[in-house]
């Protein structure tokens, strides 16, 4: 009787194993035969923005702050350690600011006098600190005049805390009027925090302007360029677009400091500095010292977009301020030169060397046109002030560039009054593309994967121009870069991809900041003076990048999208050029999960690829100490006949890759 009860407890518990074991199985199906749509090529891209000091101090690889000493403290980020404001400084100098009418756009300089070259220096401290290398070359220009022959000589050194030279070299000024020079440090140690100490020899006065220095080694080995890491970070990435400038830079709190890209075109020194909106925007992060120098600006916003292999995608103002500041309005009567700045800009781009503004950019390095497709009307603006000066921008682009597409936007967020309005008015204008945000805790990014099955097919197309999980808010920095952020936003972009019909182009953002200078988080890119790291949601969003395909084809549980059932989520596409079917299979469950995939319509290889991204822990994080904790692993894979069984990690992202006969 005992050993009966045995058996039937062992055999009962067997058919529960057997039970358990099926029901973690999903079977699916993938038509390969049937393509529902094409991809857009735009289908994931890139947000820019300054702000994270992601500008200067960031990817524009300009070394000193406030070159032209043109910040609203115009000594801003340099010291004089042996100067006093209230001393004749016998045994030193001082260093002061002139300001002349002559150049409206650079109108400061620094006058040195030195009164004991031996006593007198002045150092700047870079973006906290300048990241130089041992061995590293870097190029260092200014602009001096050298009154009366005063001085024979001017050093210039790095040096770290202690005032250790970790590198040296000179120059000679030889005009008293103003003369353009320029010279190169070699580093003679690796150093994160290291400063430029520049001191004189000789007594007397001297004028001192646009104090730059770049490394060498720059993207592209461009002179005063781009910094190689985080452009290389980009490059991997295959994005489909590049949105430029931004974001809220754009609007400006009020239209006196909005983002106008004439300014930042041009010869660099000519180029006007201006005060950062982010500079003082939250109370938690302020940036006093945060400012535009625009030595990245609009030529090269374009330049780098092509470098990448994206469309550009420029944003421009729409004649209104920040609404979450001053929500300043140029009356409509006075609209036209924000109008016209669009136009400009499209023959910037796209014009003839026989335009005017062609002409410049042919002058800027530039004489094939840049290829420009989209332009966006205004950022995330909201109600009938932004729909009535939408309207004017779409007339005239649309009469001039009918072949054009403009982006509009649907306000700051994905729901409420605002969202409601602008989506029904923009639909009533036939918009092309709309723009829309959101920056939503990691369940709201989950429960939202279907967001887009019920939207209209015959309406607007869709940007998710900015979006990212935020596990909590903006005050763990790096820290709300974690798997849990990055594993919901993967199982969301399962649900842009399977609306590939209406959804055209899509960005995380913000794009990057300073480990030590950020306002925001999370963030896609983090760096440092020395080094930088793509998160977790970096390898999310280059993993459905450089595997986006061309045509969107189905893949079902039961004839029905997977959109959460059993916490599974996915997506499939084939790509006609690399002849493969791509599967993204996003399980946020806790546990593994076994899959059945039945691939039908089409004969393929026994071999395929399995590339996986995946951590134990939803708080893991990738740093500076490891930057690829959380980051793809690639193995082969074989099929059974034309079916793929495998088995999904607990809180993954895997994507299966098969080539078609």
């Amino acid at each position: 009787m005992k050993h009966n009860l045995i058996s039937k407890i062992t055999l009962f518990g067997l058919l529960l194993s057997g039970l358990y074991a099926n029901a973690q199985k999903t079977n699916l199906e993938v038509n390969i035969a049937n393509t529902v749509t094409k991809i857009q090529p735009t289908m994931f891209g890139l947000f820019f923005e300054d702000i994270n000091f992601a500008a200067d101090g960031g990817l524009y690889a300009e070394m000193i702050k406030n070159r032209s000493f043109e910040f609203e403290v115009p000594l801003m980020g340099w010291k004089q350690p042996n100067s006093s404001k209230h001393s004749l400084n016998q045994q030193s100098g001082i260093a002061t600011t002139m300001k002349t009418l002559e150049n409206k756009s650079n109108p400061n300089f620094c006058r040195v006098t030195v009164n004991d070259d031996k006593g007198f220096s002045i150092i700047n401290e870079g973006f906290r600190g300048m990241g130089i290398k041992k061995e590293g070359r870097y190029n260092l220009s200014l602009k001096a005049a050298n009154h009366n022959g005063a001085f024979k000589k001017i050093i210039i050194q790095f040096i770290d805390k202690d005032q250790k030279v970790l590198g040296e070299t000179s120059i000679v000024p030889t005009s008293t009027d103003w003369k353009n020079y320029s010279t190169q440090l070699t580093a003679t140690g690796t150093e994160a925090k290291a400063q430029l100490k520049i001191t004189f020899e000789g007594t007397g006065t001297i004028d001192l302007d646009m104090i730059s220095l770049f490394p060498e080694d720059t993207w592209k080995n461009r002179k005063n360029g781009l910094r190689k890491d985080i452009v290389q970070l980009l490059y991997d990435m295959k994005p489909g677009f590049l949105r430029f400038p931004g974001g809220c830079i754009v609007e400006g709190k009020i239209l006196a400091n909005r983002y106008q890209w004439k300014k930042t075109i041009g010869d660099v020194e000519n180029r006007e500095t201006m005060i950062n909106r982010w500079n003082t925007e939250f109370s938690h992060k302020p940036a006093p010292d945060y400012f535009q120098s625009f030595g990245l600006g609009f030529f090269e916003y374009f330049q780098l977009s092509e470098d990448i292999g994206a469309a550009p995608l420029p944003i421009l103002n729409c004649g209104m301020a920040c609404q979450y500041n001053t929500g300043e309005l140029v009356p409509m009567a006075e609209l036209d030169p924000y109008v016209q700045d669009a136009l400009d800009l499209i023959e910037f781009a796209n014009g003839g060397t026989e335009t005017a503004w062609g002409r410049l950019r042919a002058d800027m390095g530039h004489p094939k046109p840049f290829n420009l497709k989209h332009i966006g009307v205004g950022n995330e603006q909201w109600g009938p002030d932004y729909i009535e000066r939408y309207k004017v921008f779409e007339k005239a682009i649309k009469a001039k560039y009918p072949n054009i597409i403009i982006v509009s936007g649907a306000g700051p967020s994905p729901d409420g009054e605002f969202f409601d309005y602008g989506m029904k008015e923009l639909k009533k204008l036939n918009a092309e593309i709309i723009d829309e945000h959101y920056y939503k805790s990691p369940e709201w990014f989950k429960e939202n994967v279907t967001r887009y099955d019920n939207y209209d097919r015959k309406g607007p197309k869709i940007f998710a121009g900015e979006y990212a999980a935020h596990p909590k808010g903006v005050e763990d920095g790096s820290k709300e870069n974690n798997w849990l952020a990055a594993l919901s936003e993967s199982a969301f972009m399962t649900g842009l991809e399977r609306n590939a019909d209406v959804v055209h182009l899509s960005s995380y953002a913000p794009l990057m900041a300073h480990i030590e200078a950020w306002q925001w988080a999370p963030d896609m890119i983090w760096f440092n003076n020395l080094e930088s790291y793509g998160s977790a949601n970096y390898y999310i969003q280059k993993l459905f990048a450089t595997n986006k395909g061309t045509d969107l084809i189905t893949i079902t549980k039961n004839g029905k999208p997977l959109t959460g059932q059993n916490d599974l989520f996915a997506s499939a596409v084939k790509d006609s050029k690399s002849k493969e079917v791509i599967m993204k299979l996003v399980n946020t469950a806790a546990t593994a999960q076994e899959v059945n995939i039945d691939l039908k319509g089409s004969k393929l290889q026994s071999k395929g690829t399995v590339i996986t991204l995946t951590s134990a822990n939803l708080n893991d994080v990738n740093s500076f100490a490891e930057p690829t904790k959380i980051s793809p692993t690639e193995h082969d894979f074989k099929l059974k006949g034309e079916k793929a069984q495998m088995s999904l990690p607990a809180y993954s992202v895997t994507v299966l890759k098969v080539k078609m006969k």
